[in-house]
C-alpha cells in the first residue's frame, strides 16, 4: 500500500515557522557561503572556455548573483504561482557548460542570450502542463539526459585542468587541481555530514593555497577592485535578428532546459520530504511553483545576458542538517547573494579562482550529477526495455557528440548542429524510444463523463468490460468496480461545485501483476495517499466517508495522488486473478 507514513524529528523549524532572528541569519549565512562559490565559477568557466573579455565576465557574475539572488527569495517566499514557499537555493546551472559555451563561441553573448529567453518559455509550458507530460518525460528519459549532460560537459572541464598561463611550472596545474580533487572527496568521503556541507569551501581554498605556492593565484584583481560597486559594461543585450546559428542550437537549449526543469521537479519533490515533521504525499502545485519561479530565472538570466540557473539540490542536505525549512531563511540566501554582487571585492576573490582548481571542483559535481543521472534512471526499477532505451540513448548521443558517428554525412549544416549535440541526440532517441513503447503497450480503454447520479453506474459499467476483455472472473471484475467506486467517492466533491463545470476522465490498463487505473479530475479535497496513512491513527470512523478510504486501502495495492493545479490525477493498482 503506498501510504506515507514516518515522522521527522530532525526537523527544528518547518516552512511556515519562524525561528529566532539570530537562528535565521546564521542558517543563510552558512548557506549562502556554501553556494556562492558555484554559482560563480560555472560563469567564469564557461566565458573562458569561449575566450570573452573580461568586461563581460564582470558583467554576467555581478548578473548571475543578482538573478540567483531574486529568484531564491521567489521560491521561499511564494508569489502566486511562482515559487515552491519551500528553501530552495537557485544559482548557475552546470547543465548548460556544454550549450553555452557552443553558443558563444558560435554567435556570442546576445545570440546565447537569446537563446535562454526563447527556451525559458517551455520551462513555463512544462510547469502548466506537467499533469500531461508525465508519461513523456519518465525517469529513464531525464536520467539519461542528465548523464548526457555530463559526458558533454567533462571534456570542455578536463581541458581547463591544465589551462595556466605562460612561464608558470609545469607542475602547478595537476598540484593545485589534485590538491582541490584530494580535499574535497576526501571531505565528502569521511567528514561529518555537518562538516561535508563545508568540503567545496575548503577543498577551493587548499586548492587556491597550492596555486599561490606556485605563483598561479594572481590577487592583483582583487586588492584593485572596489569594496562596493557594479561593472561599467558588458551587457550583451539581445540578438533579435538570429542567425543559423540560433536555429541550429535552440533544440539542444530547449532540451537542457527542460531536463533542468526535471532537475528541478525532483528538488520540489524533495524539499517536501524533508522540510516536513509529519511525512506527506508530495504536492504537485509545489513542484509547479518551483518550476515556474525556475523559467522566471532562465528569464531574467536571458535578458541579462548571464548563464541560466537552477535549484541547487544541496538545499536539501542542508535542510536535513541543520533541520532548519523555515522560508525566512530562503529570503535571507537571496538577499545575501544579491548583496554580494555589488561587493566587486568579493566577487574578484571568487573570479580569480585557477583554472585548474575551479575545474577539479567542477570535476567532482558532474560527478556527483552523473550518478544522480543514474538514481534517476533506477528509481522505477530497471527491466530489459528501460534498460535498452537508456543503453542506446546514451551512447548514441556520446557518439554524435565526440563526431564519431557519420560525421561526414552530417555535414556542417543544421543538422550536424542539431545531432552533434549529444544532449540533443540522446533526448530524441530516449524520447523516440520511449513514445514507442507507450504507443505499442497495452491499449488504455477511456471513458470520460460527467460527476452526476449516473455517474457510478457508468463508471461500474466501464469497469466490468475493462475487466471481461483481459479475461478476468467475476470475483476479480467486482474487486475492480468496488476500487474504482470508492476511488470516485473518495474524490467527489459535487456538492461544492456546479455539476455541469465538472468532468472526469478514466483510463484503464492491464499490467503484468493487475490492472492499473487512472482518474483525473478537479478536486479539492485532501491527498488521498495522505488520508490512508491517517488510518492507523484513527480509533473509530467519524465520518462517513472514511469507509470508502478504508475500503479503497483494503482492496487497492497501491494509491498515488498526485495533485496540480486544476487537476488531481489519482492512479490506482489492483491485483489481478489469483
Amino acid at each position: 500500500m503506498a501510504a506515507v507514513e514516518g515522522e521527522n524529528r530532525n526537523v527544528r523549524y518547518e516552512p511556515e515557522e519562524n525561528p529566532p532572528p539570530a537562528v535565521t541569519v546564521g542558517a543563510g549565512l552558512q548557506a549562502a557561503t556554501i553556494i556562492v562559490a558555484p554559482v560563480v565559477l560555472t560563469v567564469v568557466i564557461v566565458a573562458r572556455v569561449a575566450e570573452q573579455p573580461e568586461s563581460y565576465i564582470s558583467w554576467a557574475v555581478f548578473a548571475a548573483l543578482i538573478v540567483s539572488g531574486v529568484t531564491t527569495v521567489f521560491q521561499a517566499v511564494k508569489w502566486g504561482r511562482i515559487g515552491a514557499g519551500y528553501v530552495l537555493v537557485m544559482g548557475t546551472s552546470g547543465a548548460f557548460i556544454a550549450v553555452c559555451v557552443a553558443a558563444l563561441v558560435e554567435g556570442g553573448p546576445s545570440t546565447m542570450a537569446s537563446l535562454i529567453v526563447v527556451s525559458s518559455l517551455f520551462q513555463f509550458l512544462m510547469a502548466a502542463r506537467l499533469s500531461l507530460l508525465r508519461r513523456l518525460f519518465t525517469p529513464v528519459v531525464s536520467g539519461t539526459v542528465i548523464m548526457l549532460i555530463t559526458a558533454t560537459a567533462m571534456p570542455v572541464v578536463f581541458d581547463l585542468l591544465a589551462d595556466v598561463p605562460e612561464g608558470v611550472p609545469s607542475a602547478a596545474a595537476p598540484a593545485a587541481a589534485l590538491a582541490t580533487l584530494v580535499t574535497v572527496a576526501g571531505l565528502v568521503l569521511r567528514a561529518p555530514s555537518a562538516v561535508r556541507l563545508w568540503s567545496p569551501v575548503i577543498g577551493i581554498a587548499v586548492g587556491c593555497g597550492v596555486a599561490a605556492l606556485f605563483g598561479l593565484y594572481d590577487a592583483g584583481p582583487v586588492l584593485e577592485a572596489p569594496w562596493v560597486g557594479v561593472p561599467s559594461g558588458g551587457w550583451p543585450g539581445l540578438e533579435l535578428t538570429p542567425g543559423p546559428e540560433f536555429w541550429a542550437l535552440l533544440p539542444a537549449f530547449v532540451v537542457v532546459t527542460l531536463v533542468g526543469a526535471i532537475e528541478t521537479l525532483g528538488d520540489g519533490v524533495a524539499i517536501q520530504r524533508v522540510s516536513r515533521r509529519r511525512q506527506q504525499a508530495t504536492d504537485f502545485r509545489v513542484v509547479q511553483g518551483a518550476l515556474n519561479a525556475d523559467g522566471v530565472g532562465n528569464l531574467l538570466s536571458g535578458l541579462t545576458g548571464t548563464l541560466p540557473n537552477t535549484t541547487y539540490s544541496s538545499s536539501i542536505s542542508l535542510a536535513e542538517v541543520t533541520g532548519i525549512a523555515a522560508r525566512r531563511v530562503g529570503a535571507v540566501i537571496g538577499i545575501i547573494f544579491a548583496a554580494v554582487a555589488f561587493l566587486p571585492k568579493a566577487t574578484a576573490l571568487l573570479v580569480g579562482i585557477p583554472a585548474p582548481v575551479a575545474a577539479a571542483y567542477i570535476t567532482v559535481l558532474l560527478a556527483l550529477l552523473f550518478i544522480q543521472g543514474v538514481k534517476i534512471v533506477l528509481q522505477d526499477g530497471l527491466d530489459h526495455r528501460k534498460a535498452v532505451v537508456a543503453g542506446l540513448a546514451f551512447w548514441i548521443g556520446v557518439g554524435f557528440q565526440n563526431q564519431v558517428i557519420y560525421p561526414d554525412l552530417l555535414g556542417k549544416g543544421f543538422l550536424g548542429v542539431l545531432l552533434g549535440n549529444g544532449m540533443t541526440s540522446g533526448a530524441i532517441v530516449a524520447i523516440l524510444m520511449t513514445s514507442f513503447i507507450e504507443v505499442t503497450g497495452p491499449r488504455r480503454m477511456r471513458l470520460e463523463l460527467g460527476l452526476d447520479s449516473e455517474t457510478l453506474p457508468k463508471l461500474g459499467d466501464f469497469l466490468r468490460r475493462f475487466a471481461s476483455k483481459v479475461g478476468w472472473d467475476s470475483d476479480s471484475a467486482e474487486r475492480l468496480v468496488l476500487v474504482g467506486e470508492e476511488t470516485l467517492s473518495s474524490l467527489e466533491t459535487a456538492q461544492d461545485q456546479a455539476e455541469d463545470e465538472r468532468r472526469l476522465a478514466v483510463a484503464a490498463r492491464s499490467r503484468a501483476e493487475g490492472a492499473e487505473l487512472e482518474f483525473v479530475c478537479a478536486s479539492d479535497r485532501e491527498n488521498l495517499e495522505d488520508r490512508l496513512s491517517y488510518l492507523g491513527e484513527a480509533s473509530e470512523i467519524t465520518d462517513v466517508r472514511e469507509i470508502s478510504f478504508r475500503l479503497l486501502e483494503h482492496y487497492a495495492s497501491s494509491v498515488r495522488h498526485q495533485k496540480y493545479h486544476g487537476v488531481d490525477v489519482v492512479t490506482v493498482t489492483v491485483d489481478g486473478p489469483r
